[in-house]
């Protein structure tokens, strides 16, 4: 079974009220994250900081169990609790990310303990990823030892790297990028009036 793991545990600090919940097209981010991913994916979950958070967004909600740790815990949470062999994480700011992508990085990372795209310019977006169940025990190390940052279940383990370039008519520049602000969100708005968005 293919799952996609929504993150919802952030506090939207720099957008100044819930990005997840702001309108984009007929419906809101989180909406739109769900609906666009429960068509490329057998299970779409929530990850969420406490089981009262969007508790009206009818879908399956997972509870992290290290409270107040960022996204490494909402991965830890997912791995522990859905039993599945992996997940895909996303972050659901990503407006312009496309779960056909999501689908790709998934197959692609069978046999190896994660599968991110890697850009030409060496970055990467570890809440946009395949994670194997191989994962936890280094999620969970790394929770009890306070060392938050995603980048650190990486050292030692067997990533597999994307290229932007394989994934062929998928890739989209723009596609990695994130909401944190209300300027990006009014410049995200402006991109999709202007039929930017991929998917739509």
């Amino acid at each position: 079974m293919e799952i996609a793991v929504i993150l919802a545990g952030g506090q939207s600090r720099r957008m100044g009220r819930d990005k997840l919940r702001l309108p984009y097209g007929n419906e809101t981010f989180l909406q739109r994250a769900a609906r666009l991913y429960a068509g490329c994916f057998d299970k779409v979950c929530l990850s969420v900081g406490d089981g009262e958070r969007y508790a009206d967004a009818g879908i399956e909600r997972i509870e992290d169990i290290f409270r107040g740790c960022g996204p490494m815990a909402g991965l830890h949470a997912a791995l522990a609790k859905t039993g599945a062999d992996g997940i895909f994480l996303l972050a659901a700011d990503l407006p312009f990310a496309n779960p056909e992508a999501a689908r790709f990085l998934t197959r692609r990372g069978r046999g190896h303990d994660a599968c991110i795209i890697r850009t030409d310019a060496g970055h990467y977006e570890p809440l946009f990823g395949y994670y194997a169940k191989s994962m936890l025990p280094r999620a969970q190390k790394a929770l009890e030892a306070g060392n938050y940052a995603m980048a650190a279940l990486y050292e030692g383990a067997d990533v597999r790297f994307v290229a932007a370039s394989e994934l062929g008519d998928l890739w989209r520049e723009n596609m990695l990028r994130n909401i944190n602000s209300p300027e990006d969100y009014e410049k995200a708005l402006a991109e999709a009036k202007a039929g930017a968005a991929n998917p739509p």
